[in-house]
């Protein structure tokens, strides 16, 4: 019987201004009434599961000051405040910021909260938004301010609370003691976080890990030279190098976990899984038993073993508990199994749930009959909070089937890390630990851009000049222990996650205006000003387009071969990855896919990265709701596909050709489509019948069908 792990891991940045005591962000609060409420609520009824949860000690911080109210929450004044009061800015920045929320979960469902953000406008300029303000009412406002958030409220909220149905079914003309009942609840929810998840770790359900306090990549802190280790040859920012800060995130992390759960943590989840061997000793100094990390940063210490030198190392090794040592020092650790962590977080939303559990009961059966018999374990570490949005019912349903199916399943059981330790203690060791994140197996996210170098040396330069602060010991105790708490929280590794080209959000200059604003409370702090190149953003101004669209017409003979670069030349074109946000992804099916038309035909051309148990659907939106479907993708050269009108009604269509890519040709005709129309659609991937890709993940492509005229009206030399 094999031993299934689930670590949930749940964290948010600091997104307190301390200068103000103002919350500039809302996502602790949103996602306590949702992600956190339902995780703990859930297994309440399914007493025989054992599951770990971490729970990042920046997050317990700011749970704790939102519920005492020692914080103000600035998206919860705007939204207490009465709607016949707000001022033209408070106006402005609800509609900016009130449809931030997953719209085909959270906004389609409702009617009346559609409807706001039709109006609204689904892509809009700031200025555009100004300028609409007068068209709004303030019945519009209220309903805004409550519907917002009414629905983050989850299914554990809803039936804590039942006003909360009631509301969601009246769904319109709310009154201000509608709203104001709503962000009561927040409140009330807020303040129940903490000791629900403490007394499930009390009745032995539940143990909870921590994370280096502020959630840095503790091997940068400790020397930002180890990112070398695993990119080599990068440009990287001057050397950062403060052992002590190191050490001060671990102590801090079990401080505050003993105050709160009234005994140290054995575990550590250290930030995005990030590792290297001179952290070892501190873990060990800190009181953690074990760590984990991703199975790739494992396989790459083993493949550096020079004991294991011609060795291929066995994947069925990941299935265990480790010890790790370095120079004298050592810690338990334990390995996630990235594929099924990863179909949890970002594939299972896309299926029926019980589907989308019996995928990964089928692949926890077969790992679990491939290991020793009563041995083993299977990691599945994962984010605990934002998967839960993309699923229609917040995740619900797919827990139940995955609990209920675990203790069904004869072959395995779940387990706290710490109780599966105690009953198989390491037998085999880890000496030459690889240096890298659970994302590729380096820190390329967090160091080596030019945005997240110039960070690096900013927070290097307030580092330094604190230094010399505290050793010429004219700081206060008070003054002191403040201005480290401004170095640690800027250490945090969310700012360097949106720095850089590798993701974006609406809100990167907020994030940059809050990680410069930690580093002038040092100066403030210190009694000096802080140094003019703090006020210049750091972050670029850019909002990058989910796809770019078609610049002139495209023919095309389809042959399925990637022949010449002027085939698809001023074809729109949609790289897979665009919307990646707050979790990362790798590993994806589909790489690119072009689009663009002539006056017979919609093309397409789909850009696999692999072919093998692969098929293909293109739903098509708007006034005809149609889908295109390629049950198998195949390199074979001419075929057809099938096509579904909107009826029901299944074709076999000619125009597919399939070599090194995949091209099709959708006729005008078929799609109803003539003149200047618009064109709407998604590209959804599926793998063994589940769904695990789907383009753009929220709304359609768009674009207009180019006339025969363009080439002429846009002529040039």
């Amino acid at each position: 019987m094999a031993h299934a792990v689930f670590l949930w891991h749940m964290h948010q940045p600091y997104y307190v201004n301390p200068a103000s005591r103002t919350a500039m962000m809302p996502w602790v609060r949103l996602h306590a009434v949702k992600g956190y409420l339902d995780m703990i609520s859930i297994i309440e009824e399914f007493p025989e599961i054992r599951v770990n949860f971490n729970l990042t000690p920046v997050l317990l911080l700011q749970i704790q000051e939102l519920a005492e109210g020692s914080v103000h929450d600035l998206w919860m004044d705007w939204a207490r405040k009465p709607a016949t009061q707000l001022e033209e800015h408070e106006r402005l920045a609800i509609l900016e910021n009130f449809f931030k929320i997953h719209w085909d979960n959270m906004i389609k469902p409702f009617p009346r909260y559609w409807e706001l953000l039709n109006k609204r406008g689904f892509t809009f300029e700031r200025e555009d938004v100004r300028r609409g303000l007068r068209y709004w009412s303030v019945q519009e406002f209220l309903d805004l301010q409550t519907w917002f958030n009414l629905a983050w409220c989850g299914y554990t909220a809803e039936k804590l609370y039942p006003e909360l149905v009631a509301l969601k079914k009246k769904g319109r003309n709310f009154t201000e003691e509608d709203k104001q009942r709503v962000l009561d609840v927040h409140q009330d929810i807020l303040s129940k976080i903490i000791p629900l998840y403490r007394e499930a770790e009390a009745r032995g359900q539940v143990e909870i890990t921590t994370t280096p306090f502020y959630h840095p990549i503790l091997p940068l802190v400790f020397d930002s030279n180890l990112a070398e280790r695993a990119m080599p040859g990068r440009q990287f920012p001057n050397r950062f190098h403060w052992p002590e800060d190191a050490a001060a995130h671990l102590k801090l992390a079990v401080a505050q976990h003993t105050k709160l759960f009234g005994k140290a943590p054995r575990g550590l989840w250290p930030s995005e899984g990030s590792i290297a061997p001179e952290l070892v000793a501190l873990m060990q100094a800190a009181g953690i038993r074990y760590f984990c990390s991703d199975e790739e940063n494992l396989f790459r210490s083993l493949e550096r073993d020079p004991e294991r030198q011609g060795v291929s190392v066995n994947h069925l090794e990941l299935f265990q508990g480790w010890k790790v040592e370095y120079q004298g020092a050592s810690v338990n650790a334990v390995f996630r199994e990235k594929p099924l962590s990863d179909f949890i977080g970002f594939m299972a939303a896309k299926n029926r749930p019980e589907d989308a559990a019996g995928h990964l009961l089928h692949h926890l059966r077969n790992i679990a009959h491939a290991l020793p018999e009563n041995k083993g374990v299977i990691p599945l570490i994962l984010d605990g909070e934002n998967a839960w949005e993309t699923f229609a019912d917040g995740g619900e349903s797919f827990l139940r089937h995955l609990y209920q199916g675990v203790l069904d399943e004869p072959s395995l059981q779940t387990a706290t890390i710490e109780r599966y330790l105690e009953r198989e203690a390491p037998l085999k060791v880890v000496r030459t630990l690889h240096s890298g994140s659970w994302i590729s197996g380096n820190f390329d996210i967090w160091i080596g851009e030019d945005e997240e170098n110039r960070a690096w040396n900013l927070l290097g330069e307030t580092r330094e000049f604190l230094q010399r602060q505290l050793d010429s010991g004219r700081l206060s105790p008070e003054k002191k222990e403040a201005a480290l708490q401004e170095i640690y929280a800027a250490e945090g590794s969310d700012w360097f996650w949106w720095y850089g080209p590798d993701f974006s959000t609406e809100n990167d200059a907020l994030f940059d205006d809050l990680f410069r604003q930690h580093l002038k409370n040092v100066y403030t702090l210190c009694g000096h000003l802080p140094p003019s190149l703090l006020e210049e953003p750091i972050t670029a101004m850019r909002v990058a387009p989910l796809y770019s669209k078609p610049e002139r017409p495209v023919s095309r003979m389809l042959t399925g071969r990637r022949s010449s670069y002027f085939d698809w030349m001023g074809a729109g074109c949609y790289i897979a990855g665009s919307e990646q946000g707050a979790m990362y992804r790798s590993g994806r099916i589909l790489k690119r896919f072009y689009f663009g038309n002539d006056a017979q035909a919609v093309y397409l051309r789909l850009d696999p990265v692999q072919w093998e148990g692969v098929s293909v659907r293109i739903e098509f939106h708007g006034k005809l709701h149609a889908a295109l479907e390629v049950p198998s993708l195949k390199p074979e050269g001419q075929g057809s596909y099938r096509w579904i009108s909107a009826a029901g009604v299944v074709t076999e269509q000619e125009g597919f050709a399939a070599r090194d890519v995949v091209e099709l040709e959708i006729p005008l005709s078929l799609l109803e489509l003539n003149g200047d129309q618009a064109v709407r659609f998604q590209v959804k991937v599926f793998e063994g019948g589940l769904e695990r890709e789907c383009y753009p993940e929220r709304v359609p492509i768009e674009f207009n069908l180019t006339r025969k005229e363009y080439a002429l009206e846009h002529w040039m030399v």
